[in-house]
């Protein structure tokens, strides 16, 4: 993916972070966003999209990610949030408190670069960019951060509830999750406001 215009833009000069979230779909955990503000001068190769890399690539972009960057910050919207909130509005918080953990490090942010369709509410330009973490090296940057942070936070809690069988499926509704929550019920970690944890309610 091009690094050669991070700092330049035709439509907008300045310096700018990708924002992107991770953990919107899963029926368990907190949705997780990271903002990355990349560093022209110390490339990273192939950046994309973190669910077109392998866990083992993921894993090791995450680590050269925060090595390289100029700046990175990873945030989230915990469950709570998100069923008060629902899961967009969440997935919105968690994105703002990512660029504004970015700007309280002190780095000069003229604008945010965020994947999808719109862009929350910030102190700085925000550009919604559709597929931005396939096209966008910094958008894709965070992409792995938020998905890799996500996930290890998911398996962590796999220890606590082994019986949802988390760290397979990360929270995702799978087959066999959904059979889990069948017999077991919900968790404090799922997601009431989601269909089928409601449906598994006793």
């Amino acid at each position: 993916m091009p690094q050669a215009d991070l700092f330049d833009d035709l439509d907008a000069g300045g310096v700018y972070c990708g924002v992107d979230e991770a953990g919107r779909g899963p029926l368990a955990g907190p949705v997780v966003a990271a903002a990355v503000i990349l560093d022209p001068g110390r490339r990273i190769a192939a950046l994309n999209d973190s669910k077109k890399l392998s866990e083992r690539r993921r894993e090791a972009l995450f680590d050269e990610i925060r090595e390289r960057a100029r700046g990175w910050a990873i945030a989230e919207a915990s469950v709570a949030e998100i069923d008060s909130l629902n899961i967009l509005h969440a997935s919105m918080l968690a994105m703002r408190r990512a660029v504004l953990a970015l700007i309280e490090q002190g780095h000069p942010i003229d604008r945010a670069h965020v994947d999808g369709n719109r862009c929350p509410e910030l102190p700085v330009i925000g550009h919604a960019r559709v597929g931005g973490d396939a096209s966008d090296p910094a958008i894709a940057a965070a992409s792995i951060l938020a998905k890799v942070s996500r996930d290890r936070q998911i398996v962590t809690l796999d220890s606590e509830y082994p019986q949802y069988g988390l760290a397979r499926h990360k929270g995702y509704p799978t087959a066999a999750h959904l059979a889990a929550l069948a017999e077991h019920g919900p968790s404090p970690i799922h997601r009431q406001s989601f269909a089928p944890v409601r449906r598994a309610m006793r």
